[in-house]
């Protein structure tokens, strides 16, 4: 199941991510190009019935029906190859299941029944279908499907099999989406071979519910009743599907190939103009990214989106850049920042004392880390909206009091709440070295408020206990961040430490809340809606990969209900920032770093017409120079 939010681009580093691509899909209401039929009404409520080619919330759609995608070259070349890299290893192709490590781009095939562009923050757009049609009350929505839609083994994409791959994710998938979203559904009906129709519950997000079943993928029913694949297991291969590229090659820890499907059905419609242009995918793993970049340096692999701030400022000045066999660029990125952060695990007991999460924050000394082993590059994230107006700033307006006010009347909240501005990061008054002795002072004052007293060997306890601190990394790129923070809690008197695993044991300790500090990307979308309580909400913290710290607050869980029950763009902007402001003042996350372009260097063979705003997607909307890429190899520029 595939909602959508506007994302970063996709980079195989984070393949964890690549699935939340598509996902978070926006909301309701008619948009550009739709027809309000006249006279066409339910027997039963007399409401109208809205026909359209896409489904939009707040404003208009951007594109019409038959529309070709304003950032694409819809005569872009087909051909070629597009590579990249991969951390760690791999042993499953299924994302669904917190059973085993995913391959990168697992669900590149995968297509669902309403798409989105990146561009358009708001609209989603019919795919699989022809029309969408629903009632003003959104009670329920019907899917018009094409009746061309082929899996990859030739056979027809028929309703049943959308029914089928809904009703696999509410029985199999996981728990955080089955907690959250099988309350919503009340019946899934095949009204013929072309046309679905979804029901909702009373208590469904009106404002969510079509797109949400808009995100279903199309899966063959007949494969995985003959393969008895289960979508709560690992899987050795991707799961039939529909879309361009399919699994040609897979070498488990080294490689991944994966082909363009010639007979893709999908290949003439308008909106796949300019797109999916390579003709295969190359994907080469490696133990981290030193040895994945000294493999790009030497053309093991063509594309890569650096992530690491010390090799943009130093590393690119090698052969293949020096010959321009290499192009280094900034690109520009207009999204919504990726609130990128460590986390404390709050199910720690040490942990759930504001007190103790704000005095180790303050251990974290951006500035000196900015200059010192950033070159400057990076800003400090202070919202998990930024880059938006649903960021909170200042102290509370008069819509936010309206929802924070009967939050501190029932104790759910402290009142301080309501008169202080927005919680943003400390900065640091010295950027000389990494220990900032205002900030040591202040949070030794926090720690002994808290209890944790210093003995006289300089270590805090508190009921005999020393207070310890352990950092879940799997990346040694993370080493040099994390050891000076390290050093500082050391001079507070916390006994800490950096553990560093490799990518299964990482991936599993985190599902498994056996961790103290990791790292987490919990950035949101430009319409946040029900998917807000996977991420943020009590019920999925127990069993959730999207809520790493375990937040549960009954205040947070009150606001998520108002923004998902907002009727107007004002009113969910309002409710977003008193939830930004609640979230931020809990302190449960020490913002990181983050930066408003896409640092991206490739061998100069690529080529795309624009960038996007809400993604950078290569994969997507680029396109192979066949010529240069012959004069590169002709040149020696690849292994």
């Amino acid at each position: 199941m595939q909602n959508r939010r506007p994302s970063k681009a996709v980079t195989v580093q984070d393949v964890s991510d690549f699935a939340r691509l598509k996902q978070w899909f926006l909301g309701s209401v008619v948009g550009f190009g739709a027809l309000l039929v006249a006279g066409d009404v339910l027997a039963d409520s007399h409401e109208a019935i809205t026909v359209s080619h896409g489904y939009v919330n707040f404003g208009e759609l951007k594109y019409g029906p038959n529309a070709v995608l304003d950032y694409v070259n819809p005569d872009a070349p087909k051909g070629g190859e597009f590579s990249q890299w991969a951390q760690g290893t791999f042993d499953s192709f299924n994302l669904s299941t917190r059973k085993g490590v995913p391959a990168a781009l697992s669900t590149i095939g995968y297509e669902s029944i309403l798409t989105s562009t990146a561009d358009d923050p708001y609209g989603v757009y019919c795919y699989l279908c022809e029309t969408l049609e629903y009632p003003d009350s959104r009670n329920w929505v019907i899917f018009n499907l094409r009746d061309d839609v082929k899996f990859w083994d030739g056979t027809l994409m028929t309703a049943e099999d959308l029914k089928f791959t809904f009703e696999l994710y509410l029985e199999q998938g996981i728990t955080e989406y089955r907690s959250v979203y099988s309350q919503f559904i009340d019946s899934v009906e095949v009204l013929d071979e072309h046309r679905i129709k979804f029901t909702f519950t009373e208590n469904a997000p009106r404002r969510d519910v079509v797109s949400w079943v808009g995100g279903t993928s199309a899966f063959s029913k007949a494969w995985f009743e003959e393969t008895g694949t289960r979508l709560d297991e690992p899987s050795q291969a991707p799961f039939m599907a529909t879309g361009p590229y399919r699994l040609a090659e897979s070498d488990v820890g080294r490689q991944i190939i994966y082909r363009y499907d010639p007979e893709w059905w999908g290949a003439d419609l308008p909106i796949n103009q300019g797109r999916n242009n390579f003709e295969t995918i190359r994907v080469e793993y490696f133990a981290d990214s030193g040895a994945a970049f000294e493999g790009f340096k030497s053309g093991a692999y063509a594309y890569r989106s650096e992530n690491s701030s010390l090799q943009w400022a130093t590393g690119y000045d090698f052969p293949a850049r020096q010959k321009g066999w290499v192009r280094v660029e900034e690109l520009p990125d207009g999204n919504i920042g990726t609130g990128q952060g460590f986390v404390f695990n709050l199910n720690q007991e040490k942990f759930q004392d504001r007190r103790v999460r704000e005095a180790l924050s303050l251990m974290v000394n951006f500035e000196w880390m900015n200059e010192a082993l950033f070159y400057g590059l990076y800003e400090r994230p202070q919202s998990f909206w930024d880059n938006s107006d649903l960021k909170a700033s200042g102290v509370p307006t008069e819509g936010e009091l309206a929802i924070l006010q009967p939050l501190v009347d029932e104790g759910l909240l402290d009142g301080s709440i309501l008169t202080n501005a927005a919680f943003v990061p400390p900065v640091s008054a010295t950027a000389e070295r990494p220990l900032d002795r205002r900030q040591l002072r202040a949070a030794s004052a926090l720690l002994d408020d808290a209890g944790w007293i210093a003995g006289d060997d300089g270590m805090r306890r508190k009921d005999g206990e020393v207070l310890s601190v352990e950092f879940l990394e799997r990346s040694p790129q993370f080493d040099r961040i994390i050891n000076p923070i390290v050093e500082n809690l050391e001079r507070l008197g916390v006994d800490a430490k950096l553990e560093r695993v490799d990518t299964s044991q990482y991936i599993e300790r985190r599902r498994s809340g056996r961790f103290d500090i990791t790292n987490a990307s919990l950035g949101q979308g430009f319409e946040p809606g029900q998917q807000l309580s996977q991420f943020f909400g009590s019920e999925a913290a127990e069993d959730s990969s999207r809520n790493p710290m375990r937040l549960k607050l009954p205040a947070v869980d009150r606001i998520i209900e108002i923004i998902v029950e907002a009727k107007t763009l004002e009113e969910l902007t309002t409710g977003t920032r008193a939830l930004d402001r609640v979230l931020r003042a809990e302190q449960f996350w020490i913002p990181q770093w983050q930066k408003g372009v896409h640092t991206v260097a490739y061998f100069d063979m690529y080529r795309f017409k624009e960038i996007p705003p809400l993604a950078l997607s290569p994969l997507d909307n680029w396109w192979y120079d066949a010529e240069s890429a012959e004069t590169l190899r002709a040149a020696g520029a690849f292994q």
